[in-house]
């Protein structure tokens, strides 16, 4: 019987590559770049592989008998051995392909201990490993005097050898299959990592194509350009790829490039918007100003008519209103002209932080410059009809009061006390209506404001608790 030689390794495995172990290798050497080395025992038993593998050459049988059968049975227990020790090597390398997975991408404690733990199996592996080198290089089964006592002597050890090889080899797989939580981890996170370090650097392109345009529209973006510039490092870094970096860091550097660079195209691109708002806003600002300069210059005749006809109680605190106007209306020009400069030397964050400001001056100067006419509105309307206000006063109270009742014999203590209090402040209110030649009309509005803004009180709180009880 003639054995055929052994292939070469690269042959022998390739079409077991084509199960997981061989797409975990892929995965890893695409995406991480890690140079997967060859198993230490492979180097110290290269040189006896041939033999190990050998059936023997072509030969003659010499003997019978017993002779023969021991010399068949030895030869078939060194093959099946050799098949043991092939399964057990190419188990072993396709662990180690998962082995290099885990830890390229995890670096916890618990991969650390999958490495320790997969060292401590290759050296259990080598002990089962040399012993059937050993018995292999032991014995000739193609001497034409072997004896049959040596040959059984032969199948007895190599048959060990086998056994241990098997055995070696179901705890490799039982240690395989502990690993299944950790190589899943480490596959998804290897499966994200290519897209996510395309996505980056695709963003990357497009902040930079939308710099360019607004650049050509003659907007200068000078912040955007050093936001853009300090992610250079970054794209390098991801250019070296996770075998330099780490897969984790690599994701995170991926994320982070990603979010930033898609930040610069969205301000780049909403630049130009951005400038034309800002001039629109500039126009806009620079009206209302005109526009309260005007409105302030007729606060002192309302002022003089106030003071004509009403108690001094009723206008005193708007007599500064025409200078705090003028002033703020000042000041709201000054920011305007910074403004303008900021806007003319791109400086966007500046001009848009000056313009709220400006707003918020005018806002302020023109409430301002309208409570003097409001003022003078009201007391007229309270000095011509003050039953007017008494009766929309009288009305709040009483709906109040009917909704406390409703369903009830007697009032909520907590809901009576605070409207009959106002029942009384409005009556009192009320008479001072009475009270000279030139009553407090200011006073009386606001002590029916008052008196309303409690009523209201006491309405939200009876709803809110029988909405609360589901009434």
């Amino acid at each position: 019987m003639t054995a055929t030689p052994p292939q070469p390794y690269a042959q022998q495995v390739a079409p077991r590559l084509s199960s997981r172990p061989r797409r975990r290798a892929a995965a890893l050497r695409d995406a991480v770049g890690l140079v997967l080395l060859p198993l230490p025992l492979l180097a110290g038993f290269a040189a006896v592989l041939p033999a190990a593998f050998a059936g023997g050459g072509t030969r003659r049988w010499f003997g019978g008998g017993r002779g023969e059968s021991a010399r068949a049975e030895a030869q078939a227990a060194k093959d099946a051995a050799a098949a043991a020790f092939y399964e057990l090597d190419t188990a072993q390398r396709d662990l180690r392909i998962s082995i290099e997975t885990i830890t390229a991408v995890d670096s916890s404690p618990a991969a650390r201990r999958v490495a320790a733990d997969f060292d401590a199996l290759g050296r259990r592996i080598d002990e089962v490993s040399h012993r059937y080198i050993t018995a292999v290089d032991a014995h000739d089964l193609d001497r034409d005097d072997l004896e049959a006592s040596v040959a059984s002597r032969a199948r007895a050890e190599l048959t060990g050898a086998k056994d241990e090889l098997v055995r070696v080899k179901q705890e490799l797989d039982r240690y395989e299959q502990s690993l299944g939580a950790l190589l899943d981890k480490a596959e998804t996170q290897l499966a994200r990592l290519a897209p996510a370090v395309e996505r980056a650097r695709q963003a990357l392109l497009a902040a930079s194509t939308a710099l360019d345009a607004v650049r050509g529209s003659g907007l200068r973006a000078d912040d955007l350009a050093a936001r853009l510039a300090a992610l250079g490092p970054e794209l390098t870094k991801l250019n070296q790829g996770a075998g330099q970096h780490g897969v984790p860091e690599t994701l995170q550097r991926a994320d982070r490039v990603l979010r930033d660079a898609e930040a610069v195209r969205a301000e780049a691109e909403r630049l130009p918007e951005r400038a034309a708002e800002t001039d629109r806003r500039l126009v806009s600002l620079r009206t209302r100003a005109q526009a309260l300069t005007t409105r302030s210059a007729q606060v002192e005749p309302v002022l003089s008519e106030l003071r004509r006809r009403f108690t001094a109680a009723c206008w005193q605190d708007l007599q500064s209103v025409p200078e705090q106007a003028a002033e703020a209306v000042k000041q709201a020009e000054l920011k305007l002209a910074e403004a303008r400069k900021a806007r003319d030397e791109q400086r966007w964050p500046d001009a848009t932080a000056l313009l709220s400001t400006v707003r918020a001056l005018l806002n302020s100067t023109d409430e301002a410059v309208s409570a003097a006419g409001d003022r003078l509105r009201q007391l007229n309307a309270v000095a011509k009809n003050p039953q007017q206000e008494i009766e929309r006063t009288r009305f709040a109270i009483r709906d109040a009061q009917r909704l406390a009742m409703a369903g009830r014999s007697t009032p909520d203590p907590r809901h009576a006390r605070p409207l009959d209090s106002a029942v009384a402040r409005l009556e009192r209110a009320v008479g001072t209506l009475e009270e000279g030649r030139h009553p407090d009309y200011w006073h009386f509005l606001t002590e029916t404001e008052a008196v309303r803004n409690t009523v209201a009180d006491v309405v939200a709180q009876i709803r809110q608790e029988r909405g609360g009880a589901g009434v």
